[in-house]
């Protein structure tokens, strides 16, 4: 693995078109998951970590400050802000979240990725990411990922990290789409919940390392440990209950390559697909 490959994020990227965990690639503090990823951490200890500056750059539409990462003692008085995406990304969009978060949005416990592989279940905690989870629940609550393919694969041999991203509503997942990764829903928020590291099974959300406060639909399962060497830039929101073992079926199956033979990282988009086609058949909070 090269240095380059190690500075290699997911990233939302920023120019004409956004792309998310672009050039290179576009985690929660549960109750108890908290835990899961303090261990991640201290076993990840002794590997050199990037720092944002030394990753892919991108261009948000605007700064935003970012949600204070402690936990609000209630969830009733927490106030989100949805700021319209300036920056010619394609959209898919289906109007603002709420600004006050919904009675169900504050009790919810789980995240539930319905593919045609089967279920992935994620653990949440709206206590630590209440904006992000309320956009999830929103934008689920309008299908807006209902029929959508997750895009983008790489590997640690190929790219020096081990992730699944979906979440763009318009990408075609087949290695060859330029656009792929450049689709959001017309809207962006601000970070949540930054310091917990991306190691297995956690599960976060996709921008660019100096494109900070810019998150909007897309989001990435971490499927190995090696990813504790990103930088921790991105909104870490739910770690896989179950299903990890369909990740790993994805994995297995390999990666459709782009014409050139490697990853796409251009700011116009594209990247590497799963040969495993992974079909979203909806999402589900509860």
């Amino acid at each position: 693995m090269t240095d380059t490959d190690r500075q290699q994020h997911p990233a939302r990227r920023g120019s004409k078109a956004r792309r998310a965990l672009g050039v290179g690639l576009g985690v929660l503090a549960l109750v108890g998951s908290l835990a899961a990823c303090s261990e991640a951490k201290n076993s990840a200890e002794g590997e050199p970590t990037p720092t944002p500056s030394e990753v892919p750059s991108a261009i948000p539409s605007e700064i935003a400050a970012p949600t204070p990462s402690m936990r609000p003692t209630d969830l009733r008085k927490v106030t989100c802000e949805y700021r319209k995406d300036d920056t010619g990304s394609p959209a898919k969009f289906v109007g603002f979240p709420p600004k006050r978060l919904p009675r169900s949005v504050i009790n919810a416990k789980t995240m539930t990725v319905r593919t045609n592989l089967g279920n992935i279940v994620l653990d949440i905690a709206p206590g630590d990411t209440p904006c992000t989870i309320n956009s999830f629940a929103f934008l689920t609550s309008k299908k807006y990922f209902d029929n959508t393919v997750c895009h983008r694969l790489t590997t640690v041999e190929t790219n020096g990290l081990g992730l699944l991203q979906c979440g763009d509503p318009q990408a075609k997942g087949d290695g060859e789409n330029p656009t792929d990764g450049t689709g959001g829903p017309g809207y962006l928020f601000a970070d949540e919940n930054l310091g917990p590291q991306y190691a297995r099974g956690v599960v976060f959300m996709a921008q660019a390392g100096d494109a900070s406060n810019s998150n909007g639909s897309q989001f990435v399962i971490s499927y190995t440990d090696e990813n504790a060497q990103l930088p921790q830039a991105y909104t870490p929101f739910g770690i896989v209950r179950s299903g990890m073992e369909i990740v790993d079926k994805i994995v297995k199956g390999g990666v459709n390559t782009a014409k050139d033979g490697v990853d796409i990282t251009s700011d116009e988009g594209g990247s590497n697909a799963p040969k495993t086609k992974v079909l979203i058949k909806t999402i589900t909070i509860s």
